[in-house]
């Protein structure tokens, strides 16, 4: 059995990476580069997400679940584009919303075939204040 934070870090951060990567290009007009410092990851792969050869899962877009996710997807590209909020701390509070909303339990049944895992508040992620700046 995966456990919670496995299950999203293959079947939901990577289309969480590529939809905010989306809307920071797209709404805010950040360069790639930019976006790449952002997530910490290269310029190739932002370009990745863009062309969606990366953060694919059809499963997670047919969900009923979908248009939630989406909703907490502009608010962190918002908050990441305005400066008030890091991308780790984010990425805790959009996978609280997957585990809010249910999205977690329905890849679980429906991806997985498994029983879903009671996922109690592990995530209490807080950016130490001396990297704040950062």
């Amino acid at each position: 059995m995966k456990i919670p934070c496995e299950v999203v870090v293959w079947y939901v951060l990577p289309l969480v990476r590529r939809e905010v990567a989306k809307e920071l290009v797209g709404t805010y007009h950040m360069s790639q580069a930019d976006v790449a410092r952002k997530f910490g990851v290269t310029d190739a792969a932002i370009s990745q997400y863009l062309k969606r050869k990366r953060g694919e899962s059809s499963m997670i877009e047919r969900s009923v679940h979908y248009p939630e996710l989406m909703e907490a997807i502009r608010e962190t590209a918002k908050s990441l584009a305005e400066g008030k909020s890091q991308f780790e701390v984010e990425m805790c509070k959009v996978c609280m919303t997957v585990r809010r909303i249910g999205l977690l339990n329905e890849i679980y049944v429906d991806y997985l075939g498994e029983k879903p895992v009671e996922c109690i508040n592990m995530c209490n992620f807080q950016v130490h204040p001396e990297m704040k700046s950062a």
